[in-house]
């Protein structure tokens, strides 16, 4: 009896060891669209599809959304980023840190030539927070020939270096005011707008 049951203990800790020794994938998702603790528990709800997920925090006014899971299982980018979508709110972005150390991050700047001709350029972006800021910087970065995107909460400055032979401004401008923020020389569509989250919703000039 007494072998038995120190036989079930120490399969029991060689099982616990087994789990912890496997390794922990960490993701970093910034997430449009949660408005309400009810949008949080659908995102959670629908991450708990993937057996195994550990230590889920979703910070609602921020939209971050973080969680571990077992490195074995070796969950992409695309996978996460379309259970975002399948739970009915758009990734902005995605960043993993492999158990090994190893990271992986969506939105990557595009490669530009060597001998392209880049334009530095500065405009003003409404917007108010980091939410805001990952939003303005993606819609940047989607046009093909923008090197870099960086957008300043304090200044509301977009600054942008970009191949003059494949973009304008102008056209950032334009991608800019399509996912919500006004800029300088562009008004978002008033729907678009009114579809931000609360701590998006920035003073619009010309309302």
């Amino acid at each position: 009896m007494k072998k038995t049951i120190i036989t079930t203990v120490l399969i029991a800790f060689i099982g616990i060891f087994s789990i912890n020794a496997q390794g922990m994938d960490k993701y970093q998702v910034k997430v449009d669209g949660l408005g309400c603790p009810f949008c949080a528990y659908g995102l959670e709800k629908k991450f708990k599809e993937f057996k195994g997920i550990k230590n889920v925090k979703i910070e609602i006014e921020t939209g971050d959304f973080t969680f571990d899971y077992p490195a074995d299982k070796a969950l992409s980018i695309e996978d996460v980023e379309n259970q975002v979508e399948k739970a009915g709110y758009t990734p902005m972005t995605t960043k993993i840190v492999r158990a090994d150390g190893k990271i992986e991050a969506s939105g990557e700047m595009e490669v530009v030539a060597d001998n392209a001709e880049l334009a530095s350029k500065a405009v003003y972006v409404y917007g108010n927070c980091g939410m805001c800021e990952a939003r303005i910087t993606k819609a940047a970065r989607t046009i093909p020939g923008v090197a870099s995107a960086t957008w300043d909460e304090d200044t509301k400055m977009l600054a942008v270096n970009y191949d003059v032979s494949k973009t304008s401004l102008s056209e950032i401008e334009m991608a800019v005011a399509k996912v919500g923020h006004d800029t300088k020389n562009n008004a978002a569509a008033n729907a678009t707008y009114y579809n931000l989250p609360a701590c998006c919703k920035y003073e619009r000039a010309n309302q």
